[in-house]
């Protein structure tokens, strides 16, 4: 039998390895600015013509010479790593030589580029499979400009198999928007069809960013968490001996973002102020690139569990910068799934940075006041007088704010036997009293769920066998005691104490896991609204509830407290209003 397997032609391999680098508008996009962004560009310039299916990224980075420009498309041709070994100590978005190769497969390629330093530019204009086919020195400033036209000319049914031209604009946007999340300090300026279309400015963090992409988003519904980590107990490849291993010809923005250290950046939307219907804007980023990781993902969702409403979803992005030793980038062409090393470990330091970000504290108690109404108020009383602005006074309760402690909130009185207003020295709190004892019996319950027996039994009638097994599946005693008639000898110690017991245990008895069922006796067992507390009770309530994990929100997701700022207030009152000597002031 004659054998049926050949080699492919070269031709056909190289549209075949193209493919998985080059499958999209936003896949042409995504590798050319990665290159500009390891030149160290720090404005980028993306312009796109859809129909005609051209594409051109220019940048401010450090250039590339003659020599590198006509090596640069040749297959496999990259600046940033050497040997097999280097492929574990990667620290630039780009190293496999492979997107402006694949480029001159699958369309026509121009690169303009002049090096910092260098006095002249120079236009090289690529054939199939990186040959350069024209070169002329060209008026250009330092940076690099790369023109991909007629992009799957050669590859028709390409075209054809890709979505509209309106869904691959909304892929190329949301691709710069994940690259810009991960590089804040770069300006960004996108233009379609000789129009702009959108731009990004700079911020010093991420979290200044974030409402730029997300605009119903606003700075103050934002906690940023910044933390240096020590690396993980394996790791054996500090980052300063990856920095001094990679040539020093290499002009990545990579090796200037190199640390001695570990580090954890994380920005949470609040759960008392904003949350999502999908888990759409939790994000994982590793060393400057978003990438798929369902383990941190699901840390992140666990960590934010009985913190938001029912079904609803945070707003998180984590961006983590660790040594490369301890990531495998080679598991996806796209480089986003990866293999991630001590993989618990990092779990563990998600979890406290996040349980960090949702505490309360001196450091993020920069709030205003968050509800409509209320802002709303504030802002239509400030409108109308003028005022003579006093720098010496200009924002009162800053650094009253930078000093308060944990548990500086001071009661002072109950509204309607249901809020506690609470003062501090950068303003004041309502505290609606159940919510918060609520939130406080949640943490011990989760933390302690005992069991104690119960003498006499209670009793319970006409139970269905489902509620009979949910009621041993979150660990009670119960027995037959008669016709219809059930015995529980166990319960939850909040509800010892209780006149209502039964009540309490007969609604643990219609479902859910045992988290449900700590929820349920916490809500049952918190002070009610209407009961008067007296100052000392306030107290001891607000100093519990400052000490838990989660203090925002309830386990169903409410708010429990609306802050005013002294400032707020000032505004409000027009304390910084000068009347005038013909007052008597």
């Amino acid at each position: 039998m004659a054998s049926t397997i050949q080699a492919l032609p070269t031709e056909v391999v190289y549209l075949i390895t193209a493919g998985e680098v080059i499958d999209s508008l936003a896949s042409v996009v995504r590798e050319l600015v990665e290159n500009s962004l390891d030149a160290g560009a720090t404005r980028i310039v993306v312009s796109l013509w859809p129909q005609q299916w051209r594409i051109r990224v220019a940048d401010n980075g450090c250039g590339m010479n003659l020599d590198d420009l006509q090596q640069a498309a040749t297959a496999h041709s990259t600046s940033k790593i050497r040997s097999s070994a280097d492929l574990w100590k990667i620290n630039s978005l780009g190293f496999r030589g492979e997107a402006l190769h694949s480029l001159t497969t699958l369309a026509e390629l121009e690169i303009l580029s002049r090096p910092l330093g260098g006095n002249l530019g120079w236009r090289i204009i690529y054939g199939d499979g990186g040959k350069v086919v024209q070169v002329e020195a060209t008026a250009i400033a330092p940076g690099t400009v790369v023109t991909v036209s007629h992009l799957f000319g050669n590859c028709s049914s390409r075209r054809q198999g890709l979505p509209t031209t309106a869904q691959q604009m909304k892929a190329v946007q949301a691709t710069i928007y994940q690259i810009a999340l991960c590089h804040p300090h770069v300006t960004w300026q996108i233009c379609q069809n000789d129009r702009q279309w959108f731009t990004i400015c700079p911020a010093a963090t991420t979290g200044q960013l974030l409402p730029q992409i997300l605009p119903q988003v606003r700075q103050g519904d934002l906690q940023e968490v910044k933390l240096e980590l020590p690396n993980p107990p394996n790791s054996s490849l500090p980052y300063t001996d990856a920095m001094n291993r990679v040539s020093p010809d290499t002009c990545t923005d990579a090796i200037h973002r190199v640390s001695p250290h570990s580090s954890l950046n994380l920005v949470v939307g609040l759960p008392d102020r904003c949350h999502r219907h999908r888990p759409d804007w939790v994000r994982v980023a590793i060393n400057g690139r978003m990438v798929k990781t369902p383990e941190l993902e699901q840390t992140i969702l666990s960590a934010f569990h009985r913190t938001l409403p029912r079904d609803r979803y945070p707003i998180c992005f984590l961006h983590l910068a660790i040594t490369p030793d301890q990531i495998n980038w080679n598991r996806n062409p796209a480089k986003t799934e990866i293999y991630l090393n001590e993989i618990i470990y990092w779990q563990e330091q998600i979890t406290q940075a996040i349980n960090q970000a949702l505490s309360i504290s001196s450091s993020n108690l920069k709030e205003a006041v968050h509800t409509t109404r209320v802002s709303k108020l504030l802002k239509a009383a400030e409108a109308k007088g003028g005022y003579n602005f006093n720098p010496l006074n200009s924002n009162p309760g800053k650094d009253a704010i930078n000093r308060v402690s944990p548990n500086s909130l001071k009661a002072v009185a109950q509204v309607s036997n249901t809020y506690i207003v609470a003062e501090h020295s950068g303003g004041m709190w309502l505290v609606e009293q159940h919510i918060a004892h609520e939130r406080v019996l949640y943490e011990q319950l989760s933390d302690n769920w005992q069991l104690v027996p119960v003498e006499p039994p209670i009793i319970l009638y006409q139970l269905s066998s489902a509620q009979v097994s949910q009621l041993q599946r979150i660990g009670l005693e119960i027995e037959p005691f008669g016709e219809q008639l059930w015995a529980v000898r166990n319960i939850p110690a909040p509800l010892q104490q209780r006149d209502d017991c039964a009540e309490a245990i007969l609604e643990l008895s219609w479902g859910g896991d045992l988290q449900t069922a700590q929820v349920a006796v916490a809500c049952r067992s918190a002070i009610r609204n209407g009961t008067p507390m007296n100052q000392q009770e306030m107290q001891t309530l607000l100093d519990n509830w400052q000490r838990t994990r989660n203090p925002r929100t309830c386990p169903h997701g409410r708010p429990i407290y609306l802050s005013l700022e002294e400032s707020a207030l000032a505004r409000f009152f027009r304390r910084n209003w000068v009347i005038g000597k013909s007052h008597g002031i």
